[in-house]
């Protein structure tokens, strides 16, 4: 027995620096493609090509993959919103409605895997109190952005404004189109059609 275990080649330890990262990134993926229940340690090593051991390493159970994840959206949604007041801190309020209606309809295609994880872990947070914080940081994160460009009334608008009208735009079996979505962005912004 000594012997045969001898014979066999050693599994060699691999060198993984970001294995931590890529778990995390794993978990948003599936909760993007199968929701919150879809969500396990198995199904993440699998995909993310680790032992199921590495994702109880690094996460000891399921809340700490979901806090992970939740913690990587807002980040990620804290820099898009940052970027996105930058860029638009000279538009006008019609330029501004514009953007913004822009940024609804991107729901429907390249923004939508990011929403969907986004939704998924805020409502996570209505059941999951420990999840509250970072939750509430996405509209902190927006309203602190848009206050310098808009003021903070319409700064403290503009994310459950954003929220319902994508949630919208991703759910109803016929999406209202971009002109109906800048309507409603106009007439919070107070901006009279062009």
């Amino acid at each position: 027995m000594a012997e045969e275990a001898e014979r066999r080649p050693r599994r060699t330890r691999r060198h993984d620096p970001n294995r931590r990262e890529r778990i995390a990134e794993v978990a948003e993926e599936l909760i993007a493609e199968r929701g919150l229940e879809g969500l396990s340690h198995r199904a993440i090593a699998e995909r993310a090509d680790v032992s199921l051991s590495s994702t109880t390493y690094h996460f000891a159970d399921r809340e700490a993959l979901i806090q992970a994840a939740l913690e990587r959206a807002t980040d990620r949604f804290a820099g898009f919103v940052r970027q996105w007041a930058l860029e638009h801190a000279q538009d006008t309020r019609e330029q501004l409605a514009e953007a913004l209606a822009d940024s609804v309809m991107a729901c429907l295609g390249e923004g939508r895997t990011g929403m969907v994880v986004e939704f998924e872990l805020y409502l996570a947070a209505l059941r999951r109190p420990a999840l509250r914080e970072a939750a509430a940081c996405l509209t902190r994160e927006s309203v602190e952005a848009m206050t310098p460009v808009v003021g903070p009334v319409l700064a403290a608008c503009i994310p459950p404004l954003m929220n319902g009208l994508c949630l919208q735009v991703m759910t109803a079996p016929e999406p209202p189109g971009r002109e109906q979505v800048l309507t409603v962005v106009r007439q919070v912004l107070g901006v009279e059609p062009a």
